[in-house]
């Protein structure tokens, strides 16, 4: 059974940092496309990043440089270290599973955690 499990949500002031991190069970992360979303309420699930089975990472503009993202294999567990946060940062966010390429759009994945809120205060 395929589980994804976030932690490491917080609230922090603006220019503060986190790190999300993201357990995974029933599949092996090192071989699938892992990203992360992020939605604030009343606005779409925005894709944040995504690192491929080959380890590549890619970004959102709005994050690049700020953020990274990461996964430690043996642990089968994905991170996101969110530096420089700014109160647009601000969402429930959520990791994301795909058994193919990478993608941008929440529609083409597969398996979800249940998120874990960011709020970052001025």
């Amino acid at each position: 059974q395929v589980q994804l499990v976030e932690s490491g949500g917080g609230s922090v002031q603006a220019g503060g940092s986190l790190r999300l991190s993201c357990a995974a069970s029933g599949f092996t992360i090192g071989s699938s496309c892992m990203a992360w979303f992020r939605q604030a309420p009343g606005q779409e699930r925005d894709w944040v990043a995504d690192i491929a089975s080959n380890g590549i990472p890619r970004y959102a503009d709005s994050v690049k440089g700020r953020f990274t993202i990461s996964r430690d294999n043996a642990k089968n567990t994905l991170y996101l270290q969110m530096n420089s946060l700014k109160p647009e940062d601000t969402a429930t966010y959520y990791c994301a599973a795909r058994l193919w390429w990478c993608s941008m759009r929440y529609s083409d994945y597969t398996y979800w955690g249940q998120g874990t809120q960011v709020t970052v205060s001025s």
